[in-house]
């Protein structure tokens, strides 16, 4: 399984995210292969931000890492940017193949 939703930069992971917002729990459902990005639940709302806020807050918890919003503020997709290598962003997501 190729992790086409993960891109190596300088900065650290591109993490490219489909979320979908007012979700009964928060988890990673696993990959959208239509949009080739990393499908994601979270509760909150789409509403002032509080979605964005949940999901940078879960994907911090789950990767243990610093997660930052860089692109679709507004958007159900997302680029997000991990301090993390690639290699151990796939580890902790559980994708440990190699791509």
């Amino acid at each position: 399984m190729s992790a086409k939703f993960i891109k190596e930069t300088k900065e650290g992971t591109l993490l490219l995210v489909y979320v979908q917002p007012k979700a009964k729990k928060n988890e990673i459902e696993g990959i959208d292969e239509w949009r080739g990005r990393l499908k994601v639940k979270v509760k909150a709302p789409p509403v002032g931000g509080k979605a964005n806020k949940e999901l940078v807050k879960f994907l911090s918890k789950v990767l243990g890492a610093d997660v930052e919003l860089v692109r679709g503020e507004t958007s159900r997709e997302k680029d997000l940017l991990v301090r993390l290598s690639a290699e151990k962003v796939k580890k902790r997501l559980g994708f440990n193949q190699k791509s």
